[in-house]
């Protein structure tokens, strides 16, 4: 008799095909559920293994399109990035993931969900938060963290015994000296040969960006426009001379993500701190956020308060991307912020021309028929506009004030300032 009903999120690979055998094992009916989204994946294949495995039926929930205009653009909106360099391309995908997962056990009458995450990595903590935000009384099966799992399991040799006395077919019998995660954000590469932090990652790792040095010697350019801060339009030019306009969410992510691909831009290889207080090499491919969020800061510095802008630099864009790094994006904390994006980006209207050169994104020029806050006579070097020169003087003598309190309070204690 069946235990139950358990939500599995299942990628085909070797782990979670053996976590559906073993749930099978255990006594739980199981579902198989896939998210697409975005990664390179024959999802008819991973169907017919996972019914040949014994689950009862396989989901697979098309989320490409949720994730670019719910995750993705406003993670743009608000220069989403953790430790200063990592575009979270891996975090952003989990909210959606979660979701999904949560709407197909709740339709498939599933009173548990399993994953295939580690005990030692951020997404274990991402999935359940998530999990238990959208459904309080969700039971959740964590194999890797069930001693009478991962005691069974103790490596990928286990793995790959387990698999072949169960008729699993495995597509490599070999340790893979890497571990990717991919969405149409990005793709992570971690553990294996990665593990050393002073070990460089051979060339034939990089699966979706062109080696810089191998990328095209012409520069490829381009134009994004953007309404409040959301990306509505990109322009460019093919090889040809062709001209190319997209306008939907999802073809300017792709077609970002393709330019900035085939010419070398968005490959990072970091250190980073997980949440659960180890620190963690990975190397990331992260095209499209990468040029997308170059030209949104740039045209923010045309269109933003100077406040509003700081502001929103010293809380917002720094609380949004720890939260969504830690996994506590169905939180009352990250709601807040959230609502907090969209008021800042009233504002942020033009267009930004960009150029894509072997590694590099570089901004040629921006403009706002709108919001322009930039005046090029009351800036100009050449010309006294907008105020008198004299009234520099007492702008600085007021700001002056606490400073020379400061030196005297030195000068009294026989104190010395240093350089």
């Amino acid at each position: 008799m069946s235990k139950g009903k358990v939500c599995l999120a299942y990628s085909g690979g070797l782990d979670t095909s053996v976590i559906l055998a073993w749930l099978l094992e255990q006594g739980y009916e199981v579902v198989a559920f896939l998210a697409n989204v975005g990664q390179e994946e024959d999802f008819d294949a991973a169907r017919e293994k996972a019914l040949k495995i014994g689950a009862s039926k396989f989901v697979c929930v098309d989320c490409r399109e949720d994730f670019v205009k719910d995750i993705l653009f406003p993670a743009v909106q608000v220069n989403a990035v953790y430790e200063d360099v990592y575009l979270l391309g891996t975090s952003l995908a989990r909210p959606v993931i979660a979701k999904a997962q949560i709407d197909v056990a709740e339709a498939e009458g599933c009173f548990a969900v399993s994953h295939g995450c580690t005990g030692k990595g951020n997404d274990q903590i991402r999935f359940e938060l998530g999990f238990y935000a959208l459904k309080p009384d969700v039971k959740v099966i964590a194999p890797w963290r069930l001693p009478e799992f991962f005691e069974r399991f103790a490596g990928r040799k286990d793995l790959l015994e387990y698999a072949a006395s169960k008729g699993i077919p495995v597509t490599q019998t070999k340790s893979k000296p890497w571990s990717t995660d991919e969405n149409q954000a990005h793709i992570s590469y971690e553990a294996g040969i990665l593990e050393e932090p002073d070990t460089t990652p051979p060339k034939d790792m990089w699966k979706l960006i062109t080696d810089p040095e191998d990328a095209p010697n012409k520069p490829q350019d381009l134009s994004i426009d953007f309404q409040e801060g959301l990306p509505v339009k990109v322009t460019y030019q093919d090889s040809e001379g062709k001209s190319h306009t997209v306008t939907s969410p999802s073809d300017i992510f792709l077609t970002v993500s393709n330019l900035g691909r085939a010419n070398g831009v968005g490959r990072i290889d970091i250190v980073e701190n997980r949440y659960i207080n180890l620190k963690s090499r990975g190397c990331y491919e992260q095209a499209p956020l990468t040029i997308l969020r170059k030209a949104h800061v740039d045209l923010e510095g045309l269109t933003v308060d100077r406040e509003v802008r700081h502001l929103r630099d010293q809380f917002v864009t720094p609380t949004y991307s720890k939260l969504l790094y830690n996994g506590a994006y169905f939180t009352p904390e990250c709601e807040y912020v959230r609502s907090m994006i969209k008021p800042s980006q009233t504002t942020v209207n033009g267009t930004v021309r960009m150029r894509l050169y072997k590694g590099n994104a570089m901004v040629l020029g921006r403009s706002s028929s709108t919001e322009n806050l930039y005046d090029p006579t009351e800036s100009s070097m050449d010309e006294l506009t907008g105020f008198s020169p004299i009234d520099t003087s007492g702008f600085i003598n007021i700001q002056a004030i606490r400073i020379k309190k400061y030196g005297e309070s030195k000068k009294s204690k026989n104190q010395k300032f240093t350089l």
